[in-house]
């Protein structure tokens, strides 16, 4: 999952700490790179990513393949941006609910990696953030996006139509997609308010810990010794380098030279990557009606995160 969609809901609001961004953002390359390139090339290095991890599933559960992405995510954060731990309480307490929403988020993704294809699970996914995105909003044509998702998750999940190449979607696999949703919209919730409050680099570094502390039991309990080979730790460290170092550098690099309803527009392509990686990496053939599904997601973020970047860009 990318981790900066902090960034496109508060664009006015939520920056990192300069001096963490720019070593996080020299680890892409120099600033010659197009923005634009940098943003695809952070969701192709994101999609790439969760494509390798369902590898290790072969040998370890979806908690160790968790542990794995999250531990050395943050061993690489940490190396990187060198936090400091001193906070107050409230901030341990928004970087704490920060790292448990993380380690939800990821933990339900790879279970759900399990049952459906690559695309699918991270277009309903992406429901979650553009559900935040639209909560306080009045506007009826907020309200129009909500239901366009919806149709797009009706399409995806084969209730509406034939399910096509990979089927219609089962009641457990669906409950694990709807949770990545909900793990992902308390991702932004809190990771927005952490990186307010103590600046994006240190605050995803610090929830990175967290997250990773939270979910080793699982990965312990899922996968035993075969958590500790060393081919799995090294497919884990490349998973964490393409789906949380690598693309959060590139975001957090582009994003300072963009405006955020670029950043936005770009953003809303990751459900279409994720389907082409999918596709491209695992052999995921979709139906047209999952098709039709993604493109009904990919163009109600499009209009409601647009609409509000362009909002939070008058009022700032």
């Amino acid at each position: 999952m990318s981790g900066t969609y902090t960034c496109a809901v508060g664009p006015s609001g939520a920056r990192p700490a300069p001096g963490g961004a720019r070593r996080l953002a020299a680890l892409v390359g120099p600033d010659a790179v197009p923005p634009p390139l940098l943003m695809l090339l952070g969701m192709v290095s994101t999609q790439v990513g969760a494509a390798i991890a369902t590898g290790l599933f072969r040998t370890v559960s979806p908690g160790g393949t968790t542990a794995l992405r999250l531990g050395f995510g943050a061993l690489v954060l940490v190396a990187v941006v060198r936090p400091t731990l001193r906070l107050g309480p409230r901030a341990a307490g928004l970087v704490a609910a920060f790292g448990v929403a993380m380690a939800g988020m990821n933990l339900a993704f790879y279970t759900a990696l399990q049952r459906v294809p690559l695309g699918v699970a991270v277009t309903i996914a992406f429901t979650g953030p553009l559900l935040v995105s639209v909560a306080a909003s009045r506007r009826a044509r907020d309200v129009g996006w909500v239901l366009l998702a919806g149709l797009g998750v009706a399409l995806l999940a084969g209730l509406l139509g034939p399910g096509g190449g990979a089927g219609p979607l089962d009641g457990t696999a669906l409950a694990w997609c709807g949770l990545v949703a909900l793990g992902w919209a308390g991702y932004v919730v809190f990771g927005k308010a952490v990186s307010t409050r103590l600046g994006g680099s240190r605050g995803l570094a610090l929830g990175m810990v967290v997250g990773a502390v939270c979910v080793l039991p699982f990965g312990v309990a899922g996968s035993g010794a075969a958590l500790f080979d060393p081919w799995t730790l090294t497919l884990g460290l490349g998973v964490a380098l393409l789906s949380s170092v690598l693309p959060y550098s590139a975001e957090m690099a582009a994003l300072r030279r963009m405006p955020a309803r670029v950043f936005a527009v770009l953003l809303s392509l990751e459900p279409a990557v994720a389907a082409l990686v999918g596709l491209t990496l695992l052999h995921e053939t979709l139906g047209w009606p999952q098709l039709l599904g993604i493109g009904c997601v990919v163009a109600a973020s499009l209009g409601a995160l647009t609409a509000r970047s362009g909002r939070s860009e008058r009022s700032g």
